[in-house]
């Protein structure tokens, strides 16, 4: 993240969100379970940056040395095949956090991350967090209970990654990301869908248009969409889901 300067910086100990009594601690899962005082100790070394859209936040294979959390804007997190095709993992907005590599015995990220917006982001110094927690022998119960959270939403999209039917992995990956997004709109382009999926663009197209014509989603923007019907999209997924299930056991 040093090499990719931005065009903001703001040192530690000057946090504009702090002036309004508002963390991003606590809409954070990893801080959660943080007595406040180590919340405090935390804070007074985060560094706020801003980063312009197209920025490569984290390159792949350096060391993790900061808890990112995103203050406003979206992120990409993603890897590269030998083909030097591009595979979207995640994409995170305003509230969520890169720390997914935090507890290795050689932390380093395993993926790069670019900014498709505007970024603000607070960054957290994994060594303090380190040490802190192992203090607080009781952060062990929480953190087990949300790394088996995350490991059951890998589940989810590795069995939906398998659903051969285009419509059906569409609609059950919109599904997944009206549950997280913000304002009720999902805001992806064609091709980061796609690329988020394992699909062409124009598959991808194709089965939009699908679910479009059904009246089940929206286009309500340049790469914006919205969820209009989620039971009849949840019902569609659902009935061709089992559909598809049933014809492979056959």
């Amino acid at each position: 993240m040093e090499e990719n300067r931005p065009f903001e910086y703001n040192r530690p100990g000057n946090c504009p969100f702090a002036a309004a009594n508002d963390s991003c601690m606590d809409q954070i899962r990893l801080f959660r379970g943080l007595p406040l005082k180590s919340r405090q100790q935390l804070m007074t070394d985060v560094i706020h940056r801003s980063y312009k859209e197209g920025h490569i936040l984290i390159e792949e294979e350096t060391a993790v040395r900061y808890i990112l959390v995103i203050r406003r804007g979206r992120v990409k997190i993603c890897r590269s095949d030998a083909d030097g095709e591009e595979h979207i993992l995640d994409i995170l907005h305003d509230g969520q956090a890169i720390w997914h590599d935090l507890f290795l015995k050689e932390p380093i990220y395993h993926y790069y991350a670019v900014c498709l917006t505007d970024v603000d982001a607070c960054l957290f110094s994994r060594e303090e967090f380190m040490q802190i927690i192992t203090r607080e022998p009781e952060m062990a119960l929480s953190l087990i209970a949300m790394l088996s959270t995350e490991l059951t939403e890998e589940k989810e999209k590795v069995m939906l990654l398998s659903i051969r039917d285009p419509d059906t992995r569409l609609a059950g990956f919109l599904l997944d990301r009206d549950r997280k997004c913000l304002n009720g709109h999902i805001s992806m382009r064609l091709s980061d869908i796609a690329a988020s999926i394992s699909l062409r663009e124009e598959t991808v197209s194709r089965s939009l248009a699908k679910l479009r014509r059904a009246g089940y989603v929206e286009r309500v923007g340049q790469g914006v969409l919205e969820v209009k019907d989620r039971e009849g999209l949840r019902t569609f997924f659902t009935r061709e889901n089992s559909g598809t299930e049933e014809k492979t056991r056959k």
